[in-house]
């Protein structure tokens, strides 16, 4: 099953959830098995996707609208409780404005300049996206205010597509370059001159953006699969999903979802849309299952290991180190490395949804955001 039909039976099987309890709890003891964590919230409603954190150690979240109750798509984590950011209006859910509403969010960004970036898929319930709906949304953190949006034409973003992550290099171009993850239709990577605002697609199925065939995963000590209730188990097969930027702004790091694979390729062709880019493609080889990537300023990557309830570092010379596993470490999704000197993590439980287990929700309130110390700060390209 493609990210396309595995997205739409989501919608038709998740129960909508009510806030149960404290959306937010100080550090606690965690689950670990290797290596320390800490436990730096707990969500009690919509599951998570996405978290990054400002200079100032603000921390965002994001809840896409796939399904459960989400009140508010994007949220600043504010003396305990996350709080619609930056205001309750924009994300609220409003078909009429599509550009001007936040419609279903599935990752948020800090850049070198402490601007939050928030990228909307403009695709709620996986229904498909029109045009308005996907975009790219700068907010101010000084002013708390929406300071630009970037709209993505159908030529770019097709209905069928799914923007699911970006990274920033603010030193390309008169105002900078953004780089998204196509995890929907044909995948692939989407790039954006910031200052002009076009966008342009790259590597759009090309071999290393595309899934594994028949890719067959253990989580939770069985094989993962999608599972509908009365139907035949099928494949999960989704492409382009994790990405980072190397230290120094040269290369772009992704991965397919459902993959051991690890690419990368050249900024710069990405960044000509004249240029020769598939040419400038990498295969680095293993990597663990991982669902988003990292990077830090040693030019070091990280990932979580969905396999092994696990989150791991690739140093440069491509050797790993599993730096910390637990059993509630359950399906890492996004990392972020803060100024703070530590790499946050959501851990929100999807493979538990019940598209693959015949109908059945199995997720297990709360969902997580980790932290863990590492010796080292985040990639500013400024």
């Amino acid at each position: 099953m493609n990210r396309r039909t595995f997205l739409t039976a989501i919608t038709s099987s998740l129960a909508a959830t009510q806030l149960a309890g404290p959306a937010y709890a100080s550090a606690s003891p965690s689950g670990s098995t290797a290596g320390h964590y800490e436990v730096v919230a707990r969500f009690w409603g919509a599951m998570p996707t996405g978290v990054t954190v400002s200079r100032r150690g603000r921390v965002f979240v994001n809840f896409p609208r796939w399904g459960d109750d989400v009140p508010f798509t994007v949220a600043e984590l504010r003396g305990g409780k996350p709080v619609a950011y930056p205001n309750a209006e924009v994300n609220r859910q409003d078909a009429s404005d599509l550009a001007g509403h936040l419609q279903s969010v599935q990752s948020v960004v800090v850049d070198g300049a402490d601007r939050l970036w928030i990228l909307d898929t403009g695709s709620p319930l996986f229904a498909g996206s029109s045009y308005g709906g996907p975009k790219l949304v700068a907010v101010d953190l000084r002013t708390d205010r929406i300071v630009r949006t970037i709209l993505f034409p159908p030529e770019v973003v097709p209905a069928n597509s799914y923007p699911n992550d970006v990274r920033f290099d603010l030193r390309r171009g008169a105002q900078g370059t953004a780089f998204i993850t196509d995890s929907g239709g044909s995948n692939g990577i989407i790039v954006v001159d910031l200052a002009t605002g076009r966008s342009w697609r790259r590597l759009t199925g090309h071999p290393s953006t595309l899934p594994d065939k028949q890719f067959l995963p253990i989580i939770d000590g069985q094989p993962f699969m999608v599972r509908p209730a009365g139907g035949e188990p099928t494949y999960y097969e989704t492409g382009s999903d994790g990405i980072a930027l190397s230290a120094d702004g040269t290369r772009l790091y992704y991965c397919p979802l459902s993959s051991r694979r690890l690419h990368s390729v050249s900024t710069d062709a990405l960044a000509d849309p004249d240029a020769e880019v598939a040419a400038t493609v990498e295969n680095l080889g293993f990597k663990p299952m991982a669902d988003g990537l990292e990077s830090d300023d040693k030019g070091r990557l990280y990932g979580g290991d969905l396999e092994h309830n696990a989150i791991w570092r690739r140093n440069p010379n491509g050797t790993y180190r599993t730096l910390a596993q637990g059993t509630d470490l359950n399906w890492i999704d996004t990392l972020s490395v803060a100024s703070d000197r530590h790499l946050y993590a959501t851990a929100n439980q999807l493979d538990r949804l019940a598209p693959f287990h015949e109908g059945q929700d199995l997720r297990r309130k709360p969902y997580l955001l980790v932290r863990l110390p590492i010796d080292a700060g985040p990639v500013r390209l400024v």
